[in-house]
């Protein structure tokens, strides 16, 4: 896909979401060296002014990264991804990501992006930038 091949600003890309079960967090947070309490224990979450134990950050980017990946597809790269975290997104949650093609120029699509939980609440925004510079004349 390349900006001439059909993508246009205001175009919708695809939605990714996830489960964030407390396996999942347990295993990410386990993959990552993220042992802070916040993220597994409840009653700590609540010491630290949260209601629950909530996702980590990072796999929060890892969504926006998955979404700005599938607008590439196999011609693309991803060549950056920013994200400002709004607001805790609990564990037990169903985080998605969507979002718009912002702007196109030459080989770069740029990609504003939004995360919500389940219950419509916006926990991180942000954006991506995508090159589509053929694979050929990639070193």
């Amino acid at each position: 896909m390349t900006p001439s091949g059909g993508w246009m600003v205001g175009d919708a890309i695809e939605q990714v979401a996830l489960q964030c079960d407390p396996v999942r967090i347990l295993r990410f947070g386990a993959t990552t060296h993220n042992a802070h309490r916040i993220h597994y224990d409840t009653d700590y979450a609540r010491a630290e002014g949260l209601p629950d134990p909530v996702v980590m950050a990072q796999l929060q980017g890892t969504l926006f990264f998955r979404a700005a990946a599938r607008l590439a597809g196999e011609v693309g790269v991803v060549t950056s991804v920013t994200w400002r975290n709004r607001a805790p997104a609990p564990v037990g949650c169903v985080l998605t990501v969507s979002g718009t093609v912002t702007r196109i120029e030459g080989d770069s699509i740029e990609v504003t992006l939004v995360e919500h939980a389940d219950d419509g609440a916006l926990c991180a925004e942000g954006s991506a930038v995508i090159t589509t510079t053929p694979r050929s004349s990639r070193r």
